[in-house]
C-alpha cells in the first residue's frame, strides 16, 4: 500500500508542478507592415474639400501597442484625368489632412504614399449615392418584435449595378453597426434597411428605446469595396464564435509595385454619403 501511495504522490506532484512551466510561444513576424486608412467621403451638400488620411505600422503580437504611428511620410491623391495632385500634410500624428481636394462624382483617383523607401498605390474611383426619402420606427420589420427598430428607405437607380453601405450610431454605444446591401435582387426599386439593437451585457449595449439618439449614414461603395467590406463584416460579426471559420487577413487596393510581398493593409475608399439623425420616440 505504502508503495501505491507513494507512486500516486508523485504523479499528483508532477502534475501540480507542471503547471507552472513557463512556456516560449514563438509568433512569426514579418517586420512592420503599413495600414492605410484612406476613405475621403464627401457629404451631400458640403464642399467635400477637407479630407484625412491614417496612416500606421503593425506592431509585433506580443507589444504594448498594436499598431505606432506613421511621421515624415509623403502622401498624394492625383485626378486621374487631368493630373491634378492634391498632397496630404502631415500632422505629426499619423493623421494627414488637405483642405484642397476636389471631389468629382465617378472620377478616377490615384493615393500614392511614400515612406522609408517604399511606395504604396491604390485606385479607386469617387461613388455616388442617391437621397435617403424617409426614416421611421417599427417593430414588425426586425427579429424580435418587442423591439423597434429603425428603418432607412431610397429609391434605387435602375440604369447600374449599385452598392451601399450603411452606418448606424446610436450616440450611447461605443462602435457603429455596420451594413451592406447591393441592388441585385431590387435593382430599381425602393430599397429598405432596417437597424435594431439587442441587450448585450458584454459589450453593455442596450435594446432602442425613447429618447435614443442614432446618427445615420447611407454611402455609395463600389464593387471592390462591397466585397472587401462584406468579408470584414463577416468576420467581425463571428468573433467569438468557436464554431466560425478561422478569419483570414484581408487585403484592400493598397499595392506595393517594387515590393509585392510587402503590401499594405486598409483601403483607399472614394464614396459620397448622405447622413441624417433620428430621435426615437
Amino acid at each position: 500500500m505504502k508503495g501505491i501511495f507513494l507512486y500516486s504522490y508523485i504523479i499528483i506532484s508532477l502534475v501540480f508542478f507542471s503547471c507552472t512551466d513557463v512556456i516560449d510561444v514563438d509568433v512569426p513576424y514579418g517586420g512592420p507592415r503599413m495600414v492605410i486608412e484612406a476613405s475621403l467621403d464627401w457629404e451631400k451638400g458640403t464642399s467635400g474639400n477637407e479630407q484625412t488620411i491614417k496612416l500606421s505600422e503593425m506592431t509585433p503580437f506580443f507589444n504594448d501597442v498594436s499598431t505606432q504611428i506613421v511621421r515624415g511620410a509623403f502622401v498624394n491623391v492625383t485626378n486621374d484625368d487631368n493630373g491634378e495632385s492634391v498632397p496630404f500634410i502631415d500632422q505629426n500624428n499619423g493623421i494627414y489632412t488637405t483642405s484642397d481636394f476636389t471631389p468629382i462624382i465617378n472620377q478616377s483617383y490615384t493615393l500614392e504614399v511614400h515612406y522609408n523607401g517604399e511606395t504604396y498605390i491604390a485606385k479607386e474611383t469617387l461613388t455616388p449615392v442617391v437621397d435617403i426619402e424617409k426614416v421611421d420606427q417599427s417593430t414588425e420589420n426586425g427579429f424580435d418584435k418587442d423591439l423597434i427598430e429603425i428603418n432607412i428607405y431610397f429609391n434605387d437607380p435602375i440604369e447600374f449595378e449599385n452598392y451601399y453601405l450603411s452606418k448606424f450610431h446610436e450616440r450611447k454605444d461605443l462602435l457603429p453597426t455596420l451594413l451592406d446591401v447591393s441592388d441585385e435582387f431590387t435593382n430599381g426599386n425602393e430599397m429598405h434597411i432596417f437597424y435594431e439593437k439587442f441587450n448585450n451585457e458584454e459589450t453593455n449595449e442596450k435594446e432602442l428605446l425613447p429618447g435614443d439618439i442614432v446618427d445615420i449614414e447611407l454611402y455609395g461603395i463600389s464593387k471592390t469595396y462591397f466585397n472587401y467590406i462584406r468579408l470584414l463584416i463577416e468576420q467581425n460579426g463571428a468573433a467569438g464564435d468557436p464554431f466560425s471559420t478561422i478569419p483570414a487577413p484581408l487585403r484592400g487596393n493598397c499595392t506595393n509595385p517594387a515590393n509585392p510581398d510587402n503590401y499594405a493593409w486598409g483601403y483607399f475608399r472614394l464614396t459620397e454619403v448622405n447622413k441624417t439623425t433620428y430621435i426615437v420616440e
